[in-house]
C-alpha cells in the first residue's frame, strides 16, 4: 500500500517526509492504452513528479489542488503531476517526439534552454475575482547550468519561493515512484513540537506515533533569508540524505530508510498517511470545457463525426457528446441530458 511517512528530529530545526507510491502509481501507468506506454526515462521522470507532488502538498496543508508542471523545448512538450488535500493525486504527459534511451530532464524537455518548472496552487474554495497562485522557475541553476534531475529543479524552486534548504531525493520505475524530503524549519528547538514556528489554528494536528498530537509548521515560509545554508544541523541531515541510493529507496521499506540513515538521531514520527490514485475529471466538467469552445465549434465537429468523444489524458476515461447533449449544453441555463454523469 502507498504510505507517506511524517517526522521530525527533535531538538533539531529540520523536518522530513518519506513517500511510497506502490499500488497508487502501478494505477497511473496502467490507464495508458496499449502501445501508449511512457518511454522508461518520461515514466520514470513522471513517477518523481508523481512523488513530489505528494510531498508538497503534505508539506504545505493547501485546501486546493497543488499542480506540477514540466514544460519545454524538447520531445516531452508537458508533464504534469497533481495532488489533492487528501493526497489523491494523478499525473499524464504528452510527448510529441522520440525520447532516446538514457535522456536525462534536459534531453526531455530544455534541448535550448526554455524549459520551465510550474508549481500551481488552486484554491478548493476561491474567493470572488481570487486567482490560482502560481510560480515558476527556468529548468537551470543560478550559474545559468542545465539542471539533470527532477530532484534539483525542486530544490532550487523550494529555495526560491520559501527561502528555506531542502534535500530531496526522488527515484522511480516502473512498480513503486518514491521520495525522500529534508527541510530546514525556521525556528530551534522544541519549538519544532510546540507550535512555536507559526502554526496557525487552520493547520490540522500532526499525532507522533504512540504519542499526542503536536503542531509542527509544515510549509511555513521562512522569516530569515540570513539563514540559508547556514544551519549545521540541515546540512549534517541533509549530507546523511544524500547518501540514499535510487535502489535503496525504491526497494527498502520506510522503517529500514530512516534507520539505516538516521540511527543516531532522535526521530518523532507521525501517524502514517495512505496517498491514492484518483481522477477529478467528470462529464459536468467537460461539458463545461465544451461550452468554452462554443456552440459552433461543437455544431462543427458533430457534422464531421456524429457525435464528440473527449478522452481523459489523466485516466483514459471517455466522454460521448451526441447532438441531443449538445443541444442541452447550450440550452438556457446550460443544463445537461444525462446529468447522472453516466457514459454512453
Amino acid at each position: 500500500m502507498s504510505e507517506l511517512h511524517k517526522f521530525l528530529f527533535d531538538g533539531l530545526p529540520v523536518r522530513g517526509m518519506l513517500v511510497r507510491l506502490t499500488d497508487a502509481w502501478r494505477e497511473v501507468l496502467s490507464r495508458r492504452e496499449p502501445g501508449q506506454e511512457y518511454p522508461p526515462e518520461l515514466r520514470d521522470m513522471l513517477g518523481e513528479m508523481s512523488a513530489a507532488a505528494v510531498l508538497m502538498q503534505a508539506n504545505i496543508k493547501f485546501n486546493g489542488a497543488l499542480v506540477l508542471q514540466v514544460m519545454g523545448d524538447g520531445p516531452v512538450k508537458l508533464a504534469v503531476a497533481e495532488a489533492q488535500p487528501d493526497l489523491a493525486f494523478r499525473a499524464t504527459a504528452k510527448c510529441i517526439g522520440a525520447v532516446e534511451p538514457g535522456a536525462t530532464l534536459e534531453a526531455m524537455v530544455n534541448l535550448r534552454g526554455q524549459g520551465r518548472c510550474a508549481i500551481t496552487l488552486d484554491p478548493k474554495d476561491k474567493f470572488p475575482g481570487q486567482q490560482p497562485y502560481q510560480g515558476v522557475v527556468p529548468l537551470h541553476g543560478d550559474q545559468r547550468e542545465p539542471l539533470q534531475k527532477m530532484s534539483e529543479v525542486l530544490e532550487h524552486y523550494m529555495l526560491q519561493s520559501e527561502q528555506l534548504d531542502t534535500k530531496l531525493v526522488l527515484a522511480a520505475n516502473g512498480d513503486i515512484a518514491a521520495g525522500l524530503l529534508i527541510q530546514r524549519l525556521p525556528v530551534e528547538g522544541e519549538g519544532n513540537l510546540e507550535g512555536r514556528s507559526g502554526a496557525g489554528p487552520s493547520q490540522a494536528a500532526e499525532r507522533p506515533l504512540g504519542g499526542q498530537p503536536a503542531l509542527p509548521a509544515w510549509g511555513q515560509r521562512s522569516s530569515n533569508e540570513d539563514d540559508i545554508g547556514l544551519s549545521d544541523a540541515f546540512n549534517r541531515i541533509s549530507i546523511l540524505a544524500a547518501t540514499l541510493t535510487a535502489e535503496e529507496l525504491l526497494t527498502l521499506d520506510a522503517d529500514t530508510v530512516l534507520r539505516r540513515l538516521f540511527w543516531e538521531e532522535t526521530v518523532t514520527r507521525f501517524e502514517p498517511q495512505a496517498p491514492c490514485f484518483a481522477c477529478t475529471c467528470s462529464r459536468e466538467r467537460v461539458g463545461q470545457m465544451l461550452r468554452g469552445l462554443g456552440r459552433e465549434e461543437a455544431d462543427s465537429v458533430l457534422a464531421e463525426r456524429g457525435e464528440i468523444e473527449i478522452g481523459c489524458d489523466f485516466c483514459g476515461r471517455h466522454y460521448r457528446f451526441d447532438a441531443v447533449d449538445v443541444g442541452a449544453l447550450f440550452a438556457p441555463g446550460g443544463a445537461q441530458a444525462r446529468p447522472d454523469g453516466s457514459l454512453q
